[in-house]
This record gives structure tokens, sequence and C-alpha cells, in this order.
């Protein structure tokens, strides 16, 4: 796919107006696909209290920023109340069991994030939804791969009353799910996490592939687990805003691509920190997650340990996330202005910025830093060093890259801030168009090296560790 030419069409405007949380279930849906490739059909399942409704499927890109291309609209179909969800004892599991409102081919539909929306026609339904789904790329040698994060999405979907965090009558820790699945829709717009964290992303990484000639491809992180021999040969990897849910098979998959000269980015924080495995569900392979978060919990800890679902750093097979990361998540909820340590850096290039410079607000609400730890990898660059605190302690947040003898570059912002830093006027409670310049600017420099191939080769980590001087983290992660 010519990202340049598909750009070049006409977005649709207004394609987001009338989303509402859909708290009164008038309509919503989910489809039996996470992904798809181009041609391959998936079903939606739609319940609504109108009579009819409407389903449309949106590209989401830049498109002159619009954000959004419309590329299909179903006809007006019958809609009808499906049954309310279940909830399994004890694991406390929210699925539904609903009947299949359409069939949707994709043919003509190129690769890409999409947003499928439903109205309804008739009755008193407040609002619109979404649903969303990714059309995957054949291929994505040479190309520079965007990465849903699905399995975050799901772990933080509290549709039916339960999700990875809380649950139950008191929506306490201790009646979370401890699986959920993907046979139900997702809570509020059906979207909010993908919107949040991954949209402005996906908008910036394809108004700059259109203006410079590089290529990007699609994903999902299952699709980092169930089909790893499709990474082989892309330039850079880039995981979102918030990837935090990760498989074996998925961490795998992304290490062996570094260590084969695949660039990764991670451009939000906290991510590859949840271990999670997978189970079949009545729709399909790998359709439900499990994180039980506590190893004495789950079963998995006698019969194979290391696919027991605490968190990777935690006993009894402790893997911290900064050995592919670079940083070590510490802290949540947290606040605070991003400061520049390494301004000499080839990231930092175009930026003006100073030693010691601040951008207002871009740091948090969770956030990564370099540990002395045996875990960090070597070498490595602080890029920027940020004082914070968090629950009451002081501590810091670090942007780093380091690099591998492969030639791979693995950069990491070590906020949430950044991917709503990537589209003028996001998160403007928080940040400035400073803050905004400055972000966009090095999210430039990375993705025009990463796309021309391993990093490392042209631009290989300088450590500077024994300036900054790191600390060991102290750990205070929220559960």
């Amino acid at each position: 796919m010519n990202i340049a030419a598909e750009n070049a069409q006409p977005g649709t405007p207004n394609w987001n107006k009338g989303i509402d949380s859909g708290s009164d279930h008038g309509i919503e849906g989910y489809d039996d696909q996470v992904a798809v490739t181009p041609g391959q059909s998936f079903k939606l399942f739609v319940s609504t209290t109108a009579p009819q409704f409407t389903a449309t499927a949106f590209r989401i890109g830049y498109y002159g920023g619009t954000q959004a291309r419309q590329v299909w609209k179903s006809a007006v179909t019958p809609g009808k109340a499906q049954p309310a969800a279940t909830v399994r004892a004890q694991v406390n599991t929210v699925s539904t069991t609903w009947q299949p409102s359409m069939t949707v081919a994709t043919d003509g539909w190129p690769e890409g994030s999409y947003l499928i929306r439903l109205d309804a026609v008739g009755g008193k339904v407040k609002g619109a939804r979404f649903v969303p789904v990714t059309v995957r790329s054949t291929s994505t040698a040479g190309k520079v791969v965007l990465i849903n994060g699905v399995t975050t999405w799901q772990a933080y979907n509290s549709y039916g009353g339960y999700d990875l965090y809380s649950g139950g009558a008191r929506n306490s820790y201790g009646d979370r799910a401890r699986i959920v699945s993907f046979d139900r829709p997702y809570d509020t717009t059906g979207a909010d996490r993908f919107q949040t964290y991954e949209q402005s992303s996906i908008v910036f990484s394809e108004k700059l592939a259109a203006s410079h000639g590089f290529e990007l491809a699609y994903a999902t992180d299952l699709d980092l687990h169930e089909h790893p021999g499709m990474f082989q040969g892309a330039r850079a990897i880039i995981t979102l805003g918030h990837d935090e849910y990760w498989s074996t098979q998925m961490r795998q998959t992304v290490t062996q691509a570094r260590d084969s000269g695949t660039n990764l980015a991670f451009l939000g924080a906290n991510a590859v920190f949840r271990h999670i495995r997978f189970q079949d569900s009545p729709l399909g392979k790998d359709r439900i997650q499990v994180d039980y978060k506590d190893a004495a919990e789950d079963p998995m800890h006698v019969t194979d340990p290391a696919e027991s679902t605490q968190d990777w750093r935690y006993p009894p097979n402790p893997r911290p996330e900064n050995v592919l990361t670079g940083v070590f998540y510490e802290c949540n909820p947290a606040n605070a202005n991003m400061v520049v340590f390494d301004p000499d850096s080839w990231l930092m290039a175009g930026t003006g910025a100073k030693a010691g410079q601040s951008f207002k607000g871009l740091v948090g609400i969770e956030y990564d830093r370099v540990a002395a730890d045996s875990t960090t990898p070597h070498p490595i660059e602080a890029l920027t060093h940020s004082p914070i605190t968090c629950q009451g302690k002081a501590s810091y947040s670090d942007s780093a890259y380091y690099t591998v003898p492969s030639g791979a570059g693995v950069f990491a912002t070590g906020t949430m801030r950044w991917n709503c830093a990537l589209v003028s006027g996001g998160c403007t409670d928080q940040m400035n168009a400073a803050a905004h310049t400055f972000a966009q600017q090095v999210t430039t420099n990375m993705l025009l090296a990463f796309a021309a191939g391993p990093a490392g080769k042209t631009h290989p980590a300088t450590d500077n560790t024994a300036r900054l001087k790191p600390t060991p983290s102290w750990g205070g992660v929220a559960p």
C-alpha cells in the first residue's frame, strides 16, 4: 500500500461526531476477529434497542487533518437487543453469547487501523459507538510496523462490571476478573483506549511517512503472539501509548526481531509489564486473556512456573521489562515537566533544546526510568532526566535509547503522554505548544532513522549512565 496515495484521498469530516459513552447500552457491538488481512471477512455482533442500525468503517490516518476516511457503509440493518452478559464465577470473566448481525467483507480496504461506527436508526438511542478492527499487513519487510495494543485495551475493559483491576458490587481489586474475554464489547465509547493512547501516533506516523516516502505496516500485539513470522525483515516495530500486557511469545517475537536488526520504539510507558497467556473462546483462538496478577492464585505456577501470570518482574521466574524496553516502570499517578539531559543526541537534532530545558507536562500519568539494575541493557543513553514525585516519593523519569550488536536501536519515551503530544491540541490541560513541538521533532528523527534500517549502525548509543548515576528503582507501582 502506498501511504502517500492513501493519505492524499479526502478524509471524512465529523466521522466521530455524536459518539457516546454507551452507558444506556442503546447500541454496542464487537467483532469475532481482532485483526483480518485485506479481503478477509469478519462477523459483527450488535445489540441495540433501536429497530435498525448502520455500520460504517473508517480508516484512521492523516487525511489532511481529518484523521479518518470512510471506506464502507452497510445497508440499514434490522436491530435487536441481545442477551445480557454472563459472569464466570471465581475468575469473574464477562462474556456474551450473541448472534452475529452481519458479515463484513473487507475487499478493497487498505491495511490500517479501523473504527466501525454503529449508528441507531429510529428509537431513542443516545449517541453512536465504535468497534475497532485492524486490517493487518501481509508483509512487514522493509516497513515500520505500528502495533495496536489490544491486550491492554481488553485488560481495562470493564464491560459487564469486571476488568483486570476491579469489579463486582464493591468495585474492588479483590473482586477483579482474573480472566477476560474478547467476546464482548469494549466499555465507554467502544474505542476509548485506542483514541487516547494510539490514534495520534498513527496519524502522525502516516503524515510523516506520506511526506518522506517510507512505508508503514499494521498489526496488533496479538499478531506478535500468533504470527511471529510476519515480522521478519521489519525495519522497526513501534508500540504506541499503552502496551502493558504481553505473553511469552509476544516478548520472544520482539526480542528476536531486535536481535535480527529490527529497531524498536516504545512510545508510551509501562510497556511489557504484565505477563499474560491465552485460551480459546467459542468464537475462536486466543480470545481469552489470563492474568491472575498473583502467582499464588494462578494454578499454572505449580505446573509451569514460567507461564504463571504475575508481573514479569516478579518470581517465580522474574524477567523485568527493562531487559527489552531499556527502562523500568516505577509509579502512577504522576505529573512533571520533561527535562533535557543529553541535547547532543541525534534524537534531539532540530529541537534546539538545551541541557536542563524543560517541556511542560510531558511526563505522566505513568512513567519509566533508567534503573541501576543488572537487567538494564548497555550501552544506553538517557536523553531526558525529569525530576518527579509519585506516591509522596521523589524520583525521576527518563527517555532513553540503547543499541545491540545486531545494529538495532531501541527508543523509549518513559511517559504515557507522548502520544497526545504528537497531534497539536492533545492534552492541552497538561502541556503547551513547545512540548508538542519537541515530542514531534524527536519522533520525526526516530522514525526517519528507524525506517532507514538498523539505527545502531549509524547512531550507536553512547552510554552516559556514569554521568546519570541511576539508582535502584523504589518500585512504587500500584496494583
